[in-house]
């Protein structure tokens, strides 16, 4: 039997790794077993641990509890405390997911220690390497013995970096294996989209029957500058002001509590609204309700653009940039970075473009299996 150390720390780690300990559950039990490290990169209860239970996740076998703090620091209490637990285990790989602090720390503690590392979601690329995630998903890939990659795009950018597809198991860091996996996170929206019309609060219901904008915003680029952010919400505002749908916005405490503290009037104001529901941040399962019965998904979350995709939902990204360069060139998604004009115009656009076909760009729902699979038949 294999045996792996799963890292795991930030909100959307949680919830892909749902799919790759549901694959091990279900099709390779008795093949695999999977140990799995929380860092604690993110501690708030609803953004973290309720996760567990709802997306019928094990509790982890080791919690770092390291919190908040410089990217040095965290990074740093992450690194000692994985390298500790892979010293005192007999692992035969480490799985990390997508680019955050986490993801770096257990690359970094594994590849010392000559412990293949298993990245999901390797190849992606901003070209921007100002972004911390770049930096981090760059550095965990060049650390990689097993490359799984949920698009075509990711491994043409792999190969473009000198890493090849054909090379020979078995696997290691000088000798790594890319493979073209499709996207653990589809294989989620496929399990979970009907379960969340079941298990959500009966609150939700109602908009089911009316159409509404759903957005997110929490990069520190659109949260931080807060003139920027109120910006956005003049824009959001015109939105609704301009359809008559509601908007849906969950907002973190941290951002509310800073607009509330710095523009106080000019926040009220957005809030106020009576086509704005502000919210608190939901569980995935409500997420995957609202992103499935939304009508425009406005955001700057890779991984709630890619969802809109899912779900055959337009999308509008507030950034300059996106990994997922297959929903702009399919024209699902728009990037739109300038607020005014130029907002309100890619707002008009997403509402207005009839969207029909869908292409399998992220795979057909089974890349958990693959990846499981791929593990067994790779690794010595």
């Amino acid at each position: 039997m294999k045996r792996i150390l799963t890292i795991i720390g930030a909100r959307p780690q949680i919830i892909k790794s749902a799919a790759i300990s549901r694959a091990i559950r279900t099709a390779f039990p008795d093949q695999l077993k999977e140990d799995i490290l929380h860092t604690g990169q993110h501690y708030d209860e609803k953004m973290s641990a309720v996760f567990f239970d709802e997306l019928q996740i094990p509790q982890p076998d080791f919690n770092l509890n390291v919190g908040s703090g410089s990217h040095g620091a965290q990074t740093a209490k992450m690194l000692e405390g994985i390298e500790e637990v892979l010293l005192n285990g007999n692992y035969d790989g480490l799985l990390v997911y997508g680019d955050t602090n986490s993801t770096l720390a257990g690359a970094i503690a594994a590849v010392k220690l000559h412990i293949p590392v298993i990245h999901v979601e390797a190849g992606l690329r901003s070209f921007n390497k100002a972004m911390p995630e770049e930096v981090n998903r760059i550095t965990c890939d060049h650390a990689s013995s097993l490359l799984f990659s949920p698009t075509t795009t990711g491994v043409d950018n792999l190969l473009n970096e000198g890493f090849k597809t054909d090379n020979p198991a078995p696997y290691h860091a000088d000798n790594p294996g890319v493979f073209h996996c499709g996207d653990v996170m589809y294989d989620n929206s496929r399990f979970f989209g009907e379960l969340a019309d079941e298990k959500v609060d009966a609150k939700w219901h109602s908009l089911k029957d009316e159409a509404f904008i759903l957005a997110t915003i929490h990069r520190p680029y659109n949260t931080d500058d807060t003139d920027r952010l109120l910006a956005i919400f003049d824009d959001l505002r015109w939105l609704c002001d301009d359809t008559q749908m509601k908007l849906v916005l969950p907002l973190h405490p941290r951002t509310k509590n800073i607009l509330q503290a710095k523009r106080p009037e000019q926040f009220q104001a957005f809030a106020d609204h009576p086509k704005v529901e502000l919210i608190e941040p939901v569980s995935f399962l409500e997420m995957t309700f609202l992103e499935k019965h939304s009508r425009l998904i406005v955001t700057d979350s890779g991984g709630v653009q890619k969802e809109a995709y899912f779900f055959q939902k337009p999308s509008v990204v507030i950034r300059t940039e996106t990994e997922w360069v297959e929903l702009i060139a399919h024209g699902s998604a728009r990037l739109s970075f300038e607020t005014g004009e130029a907002m309100r115009q890619a707002f008009r656009a997403a509402l207005e473009t009839e969207l029909n076909d869908f292409p399998p760009y992220f795979g057909d729902g089974k890349a958990s299996e693959f990846i499981c699979q791929t593990i067994l038949d790779s690794l010595k």
